[in-house]
């Protein structure tokens, strides 16, 4: 069996390539998202352990990316959240599994054998919100049946919008997920491009609630 192992703390990486090589797999390691994302895409693996804090690029983009460009390989995700909104998004976004760091050797052995029992993962059903219609797949998008063009940042808003639908996000929530809170992100990044995918949908759909955020709604 062949993995990917993706996490930028090199004592863990080498901890787990060395005991994942005694129990007869065959690893392969990168130390970034991007790196990471490189492998994933170009070599086969019969599933990849992703760290979701990452230079470069996060384990919520790397998956997202994955899923987005139809590969299904199974995904088990490793972070120092607990919370259940952060192993919901990691979920939400096409990983497989979740993991809370520090975690037993053990319990990741036994959740990597679990996964490949199960073999990869179906391809996503369409999301649909009233008359808008996604699929992550294939990144198009139909608003009461018309095709409507968007941007891969404009896609990656109302992908997180759709999977929450109903929800009121706040700005910081979208910033975490749709630009990582990148350094160089403006403040006012999320109302800008909330305007551009309003235009684009219909203002009626995606909703502003005052003080405390944006909703989908159908």
């Amino acid at each position: 069996m062949r993995l990917l192992l993706v996490d930028d703390e090199p004592g863990l990486r080498s901890a787990l390539r060395k005991g994942l090589g005694a129990d007869g797999f065959a690893v392969d390691v990168a130390a970034d998202g991007a790196e990471g994302l490189a492998l994933a895409s170009s070599e086969t693996y019969d599933a990849v352990v992703l760290d979701v804090m990452l230079p470069r690029l996060s384990g919520y983009e790397v998956v997202r990316r994955l899923r987005a460009a139809d590969n299904w390989v199974p995904v088990l995700m490793l972070s120092a959240k607990d919370g259940e909104h952060d192993q919901a998004d990691a979920l939400d976004d096409g990983a497989d599994d979740y993991l809370t760091k520090p975690f037993s050797y053990v319990v990741l052995l036994a959740r990597l054998r679990a996964l490949l029992r199960r073999g990869a993962a179906a391809r996503p059903t369409v999301l649909e919100v009233g008359q808008v219609r996604l699929d992550p797949a294939s990144h198009e998008v139909t608003v009461a049946g018309e095709p409507v063009e968007l941007t891969s940042r404009e896609f990656a808003l109302l992908e997180y919008l759709a999977r929450h639908a109903g929800r009121v996000l706040t700005k910081t929530e979208l910033l975490d997920h749709v630009w990582e809170a990148a350094a160089e992100t403006a403040p006012n990044a999320v109302e800008v491009y909330v305007g551009y995918v309003r235009r684009k949908i219909g203002a009626e759909r995606l909703v502003t609630v005052r003080g405390a955020g944006y909703r989908l709604v159908g």
